[in-house]
């Protein structure tokens, strides 16, 4: 056995010293940014927008609405529901600032090193990073959560499916190569890998049972951020405590930040439930995302008497598409003419007024609130990109702005519905005793499958619009433990859905659109595209050269994916809504790509409390 050993031992020295000899002469960065524009210097104290000197204790009692019945964040996507405070306890190797677009500054890492063409990159851990247990962070703690979260998560594994290899490049050195050069975003995303404790993973637990990875699990897990999970009651509450020999409390990117000394999380199945918990003084804040509660439940006494502040918060820091999901994998929906249809039937100018108080606008791009929509013609270099693709997409791409039709009148709705049967009859479909069906006869069916109160109200307005076209239509109430398998495994004909979007779109375009995820479970890619000039759109946005390519080439994608009318775009609102108790300060003014900074950013103020009265 020892010479095999020391053969092995030779072997890994011999790895490491090659892959130190490629980081030589390498500029190491304390920060990392996609086109190179970063703001804060190495030597920085801290971010401009917190307060430094912010006083640390108090509690912040928090809603989440659902249920949870798992603390392990590798199997999030596709076991049990994550409870949102697990995520809270551990650190990636790089943070965002919030004050920048895209720019990521050392947390585990304290600076990173890459090739002119992107290939690799190369993080070196902090010499005091350390778990909760007090062991340090290490290369293998890294390998293992990038190893881990590629094969247990869909989400991880697309996105980071292009690291091909992770290795130990130095005592706290890891290397990560990627599948070819290029793609200068790979470097920043590594950064927000979430890194796991190995040792904790592979140990046993109370019980003296081996910890499985692969499955959900309630133990709460070892952690290396400022939080720990303190106590719980599975599936309606967690307290995280603040850990008060937190390794990084000086570090630059956590100055004034995490200022609570307690973080709690109460579970309601209910946004108005929730509400009521809320005027209870049950909780400290609740963020409202609904219009009808927003302009209607919140004028009881504690806001009049300004012990409750209400407060919308500008949302610049991303854009989104919220739509009526069609899933192609049905066969009913893969005629692009029928899906058309629907849209021409949906009037979204009376559901605004009826159900939001006419608070919000119809959304016309998966990039919505952002530079990266489209609109209009295509000119420049987004027209040259797009003639790539040109035999593969829609004529109308090049010849006519997109529009969502626009209803709110009777004439509207008339003109719409007039529009939607011209489309239906011209893809082959027909109506017979007032119900649609196809060249077979067979009738045109919809479930439309929600999981809460707010999305049944938008479904039951849509329902009798699909059904004066003949769709007989109906409604799922799931709940979220169904609600989540069904999605999981594509098994619905339509939901309501949303995507995210950064300012810098990248590599997840690929989870939400591409056709390698249009069938792997538990994928973003709810509706099932499989369209290749899609994916060489996509592959457009990830290796763009620079800012102007990177906004040419999004738009690029938002066009053929708009003229394909994969989804019925609902509405958005630019600002998220809070009200709080009036107990807590920040410093001013809030980050711009921060939006209402809470709770990281925020601080307990006792004189402010002890203005308002205690808890109840």
């Amino acid at each position: 056995m020892a010479p095999a050993l020391g053969l092995n031992a030779n072997l890994f020295a011999i790895e490491v010293a090659r892959a130190q000899s490629e980081i030589n002469g390498l500029q190491w960065r304390h920060a990392l940014s996609l086109f190179g524009d970063i703001k804060y210097p190495a030597d920085f104290k801290h971010f401009d927008y917190v307060n430094p000197s912010a006083p640390k204790g108090g509690v912040a009692r928090m809603i989440s609405i659902g249920t949870f019945d798992n603390f392990n964040l590798a199997v999030a996507g596709v076991k049990g529901s994550l409870a949102p405070a697990a995520t809270l306890i551990y650190e990636t190797l790089m943070t965002k600032s919030q004050d920048e677009v895209v720019t990521e500054y050392g947390l585990l890492a304290e600076a990173a090193a890459h090739p002119e063409d992107f290939s690799w990159v190369v993080y070196r851990l902090r010499k005091e990073a350390r778990w909760h247990d007090g062991k340090p962070v290490t290369p293998e703690d890294v390998i293992f959560s990038i190893d881990a979260l590629k094969q247990f998560s869909p989400m991880y594994g697309s996105y980071y499916r292009h690291v091909v290899k992770t290795e130990k490049a130095g005592e706290r050195d890891i290397k990560f190569t990627f599948d070819g050069p290029g793609n200068r975003e790979l470097p920043t995303i590594v950064g927000e890998l979430p890194v796991l404790p190995k040792h904790y993973w592979e140990g046993t637990d109370s019980q003296g049972r081996k910890r499985d990875i692969s499955s959900t699990t309630l133990e709460p897990p070892l952690g290396s951020g400022p939080y720990r999970i303190k106590e719980f009651v599975a599936g309606r509450s967690v307290t995280l405590e603040r850990v008060k020999d937190y390794w990084g409390a000086q570090i630059p990117a956590q100055i004034g930040t995490n200022n609570f000394d307690q973080l709690r999380f109460e579970f309601f199945r209910d946004n108005l439930v929730a509400l009521e918990a809320f005027k209870a003084d049950q909780a400290d804040w609740i963020s409202e995302n609904s219009a009808k509660q927003w302009a209607t439940q919140y004028e009881f006494p504690a806001v009049v008497e300004k012990r409750v502040v209400k407060e919308e918060f500008k949302i610049n820091d991303s854009g989104r598409m919220q739509a009526f999901v069609l899933n192609l994998r049905r066969d009913q929906f893969k005629d692009a003419r029928l899906r058309r249809a629907f849209n021409y039937a949906y009037d979204f100018e009376e559901m605004n007024k009826q159900l939001f108080y006419s608070q919000y606008k119809r959304i016309n791009s998966y990039f919505e609130g952002t530079e990266l929509a489209s609109s209009g013609l295509p000119e420049g270099r987004e027209l040259q990109i797009l003639e790539a693709v040109r035999d593969k997409v829609p004529a109308e791409v090049f010849t006519k702005p997109y529009v969502n039709p626009v209803g709110g009148n009777p004439e509207a709705v008339r003109a719409n519905l007039r529009e939607s049967a011209r489309l239906l009859k011209e893809a082959g479909f027909l109506v017979r005793d007032q119900k649609l069906v196809d060249s077979n006869g067979k009738p045109v069916t919809v479930e439309i499958l929600v999981q809460d109160p707010p999305a049944e109200r938008i479904a039951l307005f849509f329902k009798p619009s699909l059904e004066r076209i003949g769709v007989t239509t109906s409604i799922r109430v799931a709940d979220d433990a169904q609600y989540q398998n069904r999605i999981r495994s594509f098994d619905f004909d339509m939901i309501i859905d949303q995507w995210g979007q950064s300012l810098s779109p990248g590599n997840e375009q690929r989870e939400f659109w591409s056709s390698r995820t249009a069938d792997q479970p538990g994928s973003r890619n709810t509706v099932g595209i499989k369209n290749p000039a899609v994916d060489a759109l996509i592959e457009q946005v990830i290796f763009a050269k620079d800012r102007e390519e990177l906004v040419a080439a999004t738009r690029a994608l938002d066009r053929v994916l708009l003229w394909n009318f994969y989804v019925i775009p609902q509405f958005t609102y630019g600002f998220s809504r809070y009200a709080r108790w009036d107990r807590f300060s920040h410093a001013e003014p809030l980050p711009k790509y921060g939006r209402s900074g809470l709770p990281s950013l925020w601080w307990y103020d006792a004189e402010k409390a002890a203005k308002i009265g205690k808890r109840s």
